[in-house]
């Protein structure tokens, strides 16, 4: 099944695709929007089309919806909050186009959701389908039209669209900005630890998002519904007092909820009695347990729901990221201290080594952590190699002498000059990977969007080349079909009209059926032990889609693949009498197009014109060609007949037998009489060799020929089978 769903991106939308990706069903997108957002779950198609386009039909067309849901009262497109003079207008406006491009479709099920803003006011009983819509706010007058929009659409033009009213949908949200409802939004001030309060004479009823998919699946699902309207509710009464502390425990606040009363008090409860009768449902969770599910879901992602200045570490939380970040900062200067010890060593024992006097440590040293971790700890190892200096120097001089070594200060200065500017040369590389490594970032989002754009643009392109390669020899293949069939023999037009087929379609696999009547049609050729996959004998009126594509003289596409239909079947019609069908069997994907349609029709046309110009042409010769009261083709009729199905069968077109009869005591009239009396209507009689009376069984297997044997062996005839082609 194909599901098309309409409208912006929420926790709801996502768990739609989520059920319908579930189930099987091939899901696309309408966002409503022409803005990429990839919070939307991965869909098979989306259409980023505000619901203004032009291209709506287009886009219905396209995606072949069986079933459309358009998330109405719960479409984030539409910011009622934000601009509520304009939405009615946007939303109507938006509503209408979508559901002529449904209507332009020709077929599916609209399901249109609503909510209890339609109703204001305080109803004591439970509020049925029956009672009449009172609206209190702009949205609700909107919504409410919207409802009527959409049965008078159903009654007028005659289409499948449903109205299900949601009562208050609540769910688990996926991030802050969906704590919009009044469930999210108190388990998020409890989370915040901010008083909760509540009015105990607001009275409603809650549904629960997850029980609103299983719903909505099954009303898209169903084969039939009784009613055009339905509520979907939990129809268990809760006020929001009580909501306010189930929300708190469940946050464990320390505070119980404050009772408010803002009078006059309101009840407002849809009853679902209708759609659970009718459908057999059931809720699979209470309001309470359902508000404790948001409650644990947002306390253990709380990174997700507060901010940072709402978040309150405890003592210990904050102990432990000062110390994290204290540690961090401190390891490089402990590695740098550690370190020198074995430099200052390694210093002194070289300052006494003959071949190793001339080496400077401490300038290794600096330039070591320069380059290991940049200017900061330069400076640091600078410093501490300079202290290891003037120790080792003064244990051999006075301290004054190394203090007013005009050497002392050159090597100082070479010391943090090559520290500092190898340090700096550090960080502004390590600056430049950060920016280069940030860019190609972006760059490999960019090169992603300008895939999927080129993606589209490749299908596009594809599509027109083909569609313009068919225009270009569609001339010359037109003629190749009109002469070829021209030039064949009358009794063989339908054999060659299926090989035909298959090398203007390029497939292996098709099948031409004759209608014998009303309701069957007998397999006459076929190109591939697949083409005959139907059968010989066909009920053309009970095979569901692809008889009303016949009767509706459409062509059938098989767009869902199944393999009980060919991928694609036209009917060819004469005096308004269906006559013939074909059926292709293998088809490439991307050929199976309305453009290769339209070209299936013209062939199948082409043909059919050859077959009445053979029909009238034998019908003119019908004197010459039957004998013996019409009942027997004459010699000469019945070897070219029985030659063109041989011929066929060697070729591997069609199956038929060829059985010769005789009786003895009757003529050549009488035995024919019975012959003819004993076979179908597409079977055909005739002379051969003289007097012998001959028997042509189309469609018919040996094995299959010997049920007609033993009826005529019955009458007391006697029947042989020719297995020879020679006529």
């Amino acid at each position: 099944m194909n599901v098309l769903l309409v409208g912006g991106s929420s926790a709801f939308m996502n768990r739609l695709i989520q059920k319908m990706k579930k189930e099987g069903h091939r899901v696309c997108l309408l966002t409503g929007n022409r803005f990429k957002d990839s919070s939307y779950d991965r869909v098979f198609e989306s259409y980023r089309f505000s619901y203004d386009s032009e291209s709506l039909g287009r886009v219905f067309e396209s995606a072949a919806p069986d079933v459309t849901v358009f998330l109405g009262a719960y479409d984030p497109n539409f910011a009622w909050n934000d601009d509520p003079k304009n939405m009615p207008s946007r939303f109507m406006a938006g509503m209408i186009n979508l559901l002529m491009a449904f209507h332009s479709l020709g077929k599916g099920r609209f399901i249109y959701l609503s909510s209890e803003e339609v109703y204001g006011g305080d109803y004591p009983q439970d509020i049925s389908e029956r009672e009449e819509v009172r609206p209190e706010t702009l949205r609700g007058v909107t919504l409410a039209q919207g409802e009527k929009l959409c049965e008078s659409f159903g009654k007028m033009l005659g289409r499948d669209i449903v109205v299900l009213r949601c009562q208050h949908l609540y769910g688990i949200p996926a991030k802050r900005a969906d704590c919009g409802e009044s469930v999210a939004w108190l388990c998020l001030e409890a989370l915040r630890g901010n008083p909760l309060s509540g009015d105990e004479g607001q009275k409603q009823a809650l549904l629960f998002e997850s029980d609103a998919v299983e719903y909505i699946y099954q009303m898209a699902s169903c084969q039939g519904h009784k009613s055009w309207l339905y509520n979907l509710s939990s129809s268990a009464e809760t006020n929001e007092l009580e909501l306010a502390a189930w929300a708190g425990a469940a946050m464990d606040a320390k505070e119980a909820p404050q009772a408010v009363r803002n009078p006059p008090g309101r009840r407002c409860v849809l009853s679902n009695q209708r759609f659970m009768q009718e459908f057999h449902a059931s809720l699979r969770g209470d309001t309470k347990g359902n508000v404790e599910k948001i409650a644990a879901y947002m306390k253990e992602h709380q990174d997700v729901f507060l901010t940072e200045m709402e978040r309150k570490p405890t003592l210990w939380e904050r102990i432990r990221r000062k110390a994290g970040w204290f540690a961090g900062a401190l390891i490089p200067f402990l590695e740098t201290l550690l370190c020198f010890i074995p430099v200052y060593w390694l210093n002194g024992w070289a300052a006494g080594s003959g071949y190793f006097s001339r080496l400077d440590i401490y300038l290794l040293y600096v330039l070591l952590f320069s380059i290991v971790h940049g200017q900061q700890q330069a400076l640091f190892s600078a410093l501490l190699a300079t202290l290891g200096y003037f120790l080792q120097q003064s244990a051999a001089r006075s301290g004054f002498e190394v203090a007013v070594d005009y050497n002392t200060y050159v090597w100082i200065a070479q010391l943090f000059i090559v520290g500092l500017l190898v340090g700096y040369l550090r960080d502004q590389i390590l600056s430049l990977k950060e920016e280069a490594a940030d860019e190609q970032e972006y760059l490999s989002d960019q090169l992603t969007d300008i895939r999927s754009i080129n993606d589209s643009n490749v299908r596009v392109k594809d599509a027109l080349t083909t569609q313009i390669l068919n225009q270009n020899d569609s001339i010359g293949k037109v003629y190749y079909v009109t002469s070829t069939l021209n030039q064949v023999m009358p009794e063989e037009v339908l054999f060659r009209a299926a090989q035909m087929l298959g090398e203007l379609m390029d497939s292996r696999d098709v099948a031409v059926y004759t209608v014998s009547n009303r309701d069957y049609a007998r397999l006459f050729s076929y190109t591939s032990p697949l083409a005959k996959k139907a059968g010989g004998s066909i009920r053309y009126r009970e095979m569901g889609k692809l008889s009303e594509a016949l009767e509706d003289q459409k062509v059938f596409i098989n767009r869902e693949l199944d393999e009980r239909y060919p991928m694609m079947a036209s009917a060819i019609y004469s005096d308004d009498e269906l006559q013939t069908i074909v059926m292709i069997w293998s088809l490439p994907w991307e050929r199976m197009t309305l453009g290769q349609a339209d070209y299936l029709v013209v062939c199948g046309y082409l043909i059919q014109n050859a077959v009445v110009h053979a029909n009238r042409y034998l019908a003119s010769l019908r004197d010459s060609r039957y004998v013996e009261d019409g009942e027997l083709l004459s010699q000469e009729a019945f070897r070219a007949l029985a030659g063109s199905f041989l011929r066929a069968k060697a070729d591997g077109l069609t199956e038929c037998t060829l059985l010769e009869v005789s009786a003895k005591g009757e003529t050549t009239a009488e035995l024919g009489r019975a012959v003819r009396s004993g076979l179908r209507a597409n079977d055909y009689t005739g002379t051969l060799d003289g007097k012998k009376v001959c028997a042509l069984l189309t469609n018919t297997t040996p094995e299959q020929a010997a049920i007609v044997i033993s009826r005529f062996e019955e009458k007391g005839c006697r029947c042989r089978i020719r297995e020879d082609s020679r006529l």
